[in-house]
């Protein structure tokens, strides 16, 4: 007997629950569409798995396509503070410039030969430390808030200061709270050898080609047809996973952000930004323009603000004339300022300065965005924003901190290792400790890269950041 294939992130059956809940937070009426679907026997979007374990009947997935378009024919009110296309963003802006904004010129072009090595080793130990970052992060991801302390309280690890390790844990809690079944073999102190695959460095890659094929200029439909020469659709999640379906159904950008997507606002586009910065140094908003156009593939409002927002904060800390601070401000100055995303990176930097122990500042950060997915931007935002806050910068703590706080943890774990060690300004200005593990190798799925040395990233890189 062949069992059905459930096939994560793009069923209209599971899709439906997560739009009622993204409109919802769009402030759009969608009482009528919940009560249909639910009389109809649907049911709510699974918690935190990509599919429903059960099939559905052919005519209950009709009706969740047909209750998918009708949700998006539905208004936003919150639509005028939440512009999607660039330049309605960037009108947004108009009146707020101010210190840490720069303009969308790129001046890393003809740079000193001691100013290009200082910044070589400045993203020799950024792309360290986006590594370094995700793995601390990858066994505990989809984890509780509480199953990550309770594990790393029992293992003499908290507050959190180094790799989780499975030594020493009780059977009964990690029977309880089980490590992600795909990271655990190689993320845990006593299974790290060298840097595994994973989506948060894979997309960096992908980004790096991208500019390497195509230049600064590149557009989105550049960057949908480098997905499908290279990125395998199975190594695609959440609004990733969407819009690469939709390209197979030949709808072309930007409506591949949109179409059935209600994954849209989540955190993928974040993820992908950090190349545009790092190719940027000194430019927010020119690394900003740049990362509009790789999300717009994707996502929408909120979604793409947090691929600005980090891909100008990367650019500032790339300059080396910044601190940690003055990168928050700079990725603030590219969004609009009436979003939720900007509140919600407010709200994280408040919490950092109001909370001494920074479990406190998690807990309030936990109550004001509980009811967000853990994926969805808006938390992790906060969250970020939160730890590169509260340890002022500092390496360690702030992938600890990003980490601990739960969430998506390999993602803001790698966005806080990535700025911070472009911070720290040198691959030995990182622990040993955090670094020796990755033996200098990194694996990937995407063509001419796998087991690549974090040193030749970092050379070519710069050849993009020095590319006119």
């Amino acid at each position: 007997m062949t069992g059905a294939l459930r096939l994560t992130w793009v069923q209209p059956e599971d899709l439906i629950g997560h739009e009622l809940r993204q409109a919802e937070e769009d402030g759009r009426d969608v009482a009528a569409v919940r009560d249909r679907w639910l009389r109809a026997g649907g049911t709510p979007a699974p918690e935190r798995a990509g599919a429903s374990p059960r099939p559905v009947a052919p005519e209950m997935r009709a009706l969740a396509g047909q209750l998918l378009d009708e949700l998006a024919r539905l208004p936003s009110p919150l639509a005028g503070d939440e512009p999607t296309s660039l330049s309605l963003i960037r009108a947004s802006r108009a009146g707020t410039r101010g210190t840490g904004e720069a303009s969308d010129e790129n001046p890393a072009s003809g740079r000193r030969p001691g100013r290009n090595r200082a910044l070589e080793d400045a993203l020799h130990a950024a792309w360290l430390g986006r590594a370094v970052g995700c793995l601390l992060g990858k066994p505990v991801e989809k984890l509780p808030l509480h199953a990550i302390r309770d594990i790393a309280r029992t293992t003499g690890n908290w507050p959190l200061t180094t790799w989780f390790t499975a030594k020493g844990l009780p059977e009964e809690l990690a029977a309880a709270h089980p490590w992600n079944r795909r990271s655990a073999p190689n993320s845990l102190a006593e299974n790290i050898d060298g840097m595994p695959e994973d989506d948060d460095l894979n997309y960096p890659l992908l980004g790096l080609l991208l500019l390497q094929r195509h230049g600064r200029d590149f557009t989105t439909t550049d960057v949908a047809r480098l997905w499908l020469d290279e990125l395998p659709a199975a190594r695609t999640f959440t609004a990733e996973r969407v819009a690469y379906r939709n390209l197979l159904c030949g709808i072309e950008p930007p409506h591949t952000a949109c179409h059935r997507n209600p994954f849209r606002e989540w955190i993928g586009a974040a993820i992908r930004a950090d190349v545009h910065g790092w190719t940027n140094p000194g430019a927010p908003a020119a690394a900003a323009a740049q990362a509009y156009r790789d999300a717009a593939l994707t996502h929408t409002a909120n979604g793409v603000y947090g691929a600005m927002f980090t891909a100008a904060a990367v650019a500032a800390a790339a300059a080396g004339s910044v601190d940690v601070h003055g990168a928050i401000a700079a990725g603030l100055t590219v969004v609009p300022p009436r979003s939720r995303y900007a509140a919600a990176v407010r709200s994280g930097v408040e919490a950092a300065r109001t909370h001494a122990d920074f479990a406190d500042a998690v807990d309030s950060i936990h109550r004001r965005y509980g009811a967000y997915h853990w994926v969805h931007v808006l938390p992790n935002a906060a969250l970020l924003a939160a730890a590169l806050t509260h340890a002022d910068g500092d390496f360690t703590g702030s992938i600890c901190r990003a980490v601990s706080g739960g969430l998506d943890t390999d993602s803001n774990g790698a966005t806080a290792g990535s700025l911070t060690g472009l911070l720290a300004g040198h691959p030995d200005a990182l622990p040993d400790r955090w670094t020796a593990p990755l033996k200098n190798r990194l694996a990937t799925s995407v063509a001419g890269f796998d087991g690549v040395g974090f040193d030749t990233l970092a050379r070519l890189t710069l050849k993009e950041a020095l590319r006119p």
